[in-house]
């Protein structure tokens, strides 16, 4: 369930960016596109620090699935 969390998230995060260059090359607006980016690089760390091991070899949605498991 927590890999489809996450995918959708990225989808989203993509989604925010093509919406964000489709609205500034439509209206020329900076601010809206440029706070749909910020959110969708927050989007995007979110999910590497779920993701990316830790220094002890595991990432923190292994420990979680491990966790739901025992």
């Amino acid at each position: 369930m927590t890999d489809i969390v996450l995918s959708i998230v990225m989808l989203a995060a993509l989604a925010l960016v093509a919406g964000a260059f489709v609205l500034w090359r439509r209206t020329g607006e900076v601010k809206n596109p440029a706070l749909m980016v910020l959110l969708a690089v927050i989007a995007v760390i979110n999910v590497l620090i779920w993701t990316i091991p830790t220094e002890g070899g595991e990432a923190p949605i292994e420990q979680l699935k491990a966790a739901g498991e025992g």
